[in-house]
């Protein structure tokens, strides 16, 4: 079974799925656990919008990485350098705490024979960042799914993202950044590749 098999496989998950009652039912649950009353005038309707924006969170889960990254082209007359979509605004939610950590991420590969669209770069790091993650798998995930599908020279991924698991409990620091990369082929093994990506996305290679 490929690396994306295995991801997509997140979504036979449904048949365990919860129904959007059961899931009121727990907002409810939360609000009172947490000290208050959910069926007073502001928070009434509270659970129906948590379950809304949910849905919205977490819309990955309905996402396949091989059909986002499907439709590619061969005739780009020979092109073969470095192909980079950066600043990548990624929102996501920490699968320990279940709260935000926000981004940009910075995607780049070295065609053989084939591209795609550089909207489906950015729907691809929307896929995998509207689920429950961490930011290493993140950022692994993202590069695995392009190695795999478009089967490129080599893969590059940086993802910088804060953190409010750590910015906004716990040790408390707002001003911390997790940096995290994932190269692959040729820019794993060829200094002068990762040299470019590094430099083309404004990233400092002592980093890394």
């Amino acid at each position: 079974m490929s690396k994306i098999e295995k991801i997509s496989n997140l979504k036979k998950i449904k048949s365990t799925k919860v129904s959007e009652n059961q899931a009121l039912e727990s907002v409810k649950t939360l609000i009172r656990w947490a000290g208050d009353n959910p069926e007073r005038e502001g928070l009434k309707e509270t659970p129906k919008r948590v379950i809304k924006s949910y849905k919205d969170f977490f819309s990955g889960y309905n996402s396949d990485p091989r059909e986002i990254l499907s439709k590619k082209f061969k005739e780009v007359d020979g092109y073969d350098e470095i192909i980079i979509l950066k600043n990548i605004r990624l929102e996501s939610h920490c699968e320990h705490h279940m709260v935000p950590f926000i981004g940009t991420a910075h995607v780049g590969y070295l065609p053989k024979n084939k591209v795609v669209g550089l909207s489906k770069l950015a729907r691809l790091v929307e896929a995998f960042a509207k689920r429950l993650q961490i930011q290493e798998k993140l950022t692994a995930q993202i590069a695995n799914a392009i190695d795999e599908v478009l089967q490129p020279r080599g893969v590059g991924v940086i993802i910088e993202a804060s953190h409010l698991c750590v910015g906004t409990r716990g040790i408390h620091k707002p001003d911390a950044k997790m940096v995290t990369s994932r190269m692959l082929g040729s820019f794993r093994n060829d200094q002068a590749t990762r040299k470019e990506f590094l430099e083309l996305v404004g990233i400092n290679k002592s980093q890394f």
